[in-house]
């Protein structure tokens, strides 16, 4: 009889560690099925993760790049204006320098010769750096010349007399010209 106990208690022990195993594995498939699960949720967040900052990154490159560019530009317009002021003084060279040429009348002289060639090589150099005269010839245009006032013998919106020449530079109004303008 206590043979057969022992088996019976052998049986049971067997029983019991079977059960257990059973239970082990199916709580290992089921730990497994639950990790599965979550790590393929953890991958679709971690992808969704990876492309808001991938657009993120792309806005970033797109925005340094206009900054760049708005930068470049900057500084060719302000290359291209800094000589603006330096400009504006030497018109009042040249303006001195064709009022001594009227008011030499038509007497030729090596003086009259000196300053006609100054005046045309401080022209030239404005010119070589895109300081050029406004056009007169063509009608008034507010946005180039002043109107300080009217000439009787001059047709409806056509200057008549140009008392100060105006000037650009690279196109953009450095003075304008002061004129009187037909009625």
């Amino acid at each position: 009889m206590a043979n057969e106990q022992n088996e019976n208690a052998q049986e049971l022990a067997q029983e019991q560690v079977e059960n257990a195993e059973q239970a082990q594995h199916e709580s290992t498939e089921n730990i497994t099925e639950e990790s599965v699960e979550d790590l393929k949720a953890q991958i679709v967040k971690l992808e969704e993760s990876l492309k808001l900052e991938k657009a993120r990154a792309a806005n970033a490159i797109y925005e340094a790049g206009k900054v760049k560019e708005r930068l470049e530009r900057e500084a060719e317009a302000a290359k291209k204006f800094a000589l603006e002021k330096f400009a504006k003084g030497l018109l009042d060279s040249v303006d001195n320098l064709e009022r001594a040429i009227q008011a030499a009348g038509e007497e030729k002289s090596p003086l009259l010769e000196g300053v006609e060639l100054t005046l045309k090589s401080l022209i030239t150099t404005l010119e070589k750096h895109e300081v050029v005269a406004v056009d007169t010839v063509n009608g008034f245009n507010a946005d180039l010349h002043q109107a300080v006032g009217i000439d009787p013998s001059a047709k409806a919106g056509e200057i008549g007399n140009v008392l100060q020449k105006g000037y650009t530079l690279s196109g953009r109004l450095l003075r304008p010209a002061m004129v009187t303008v037909g009625q």
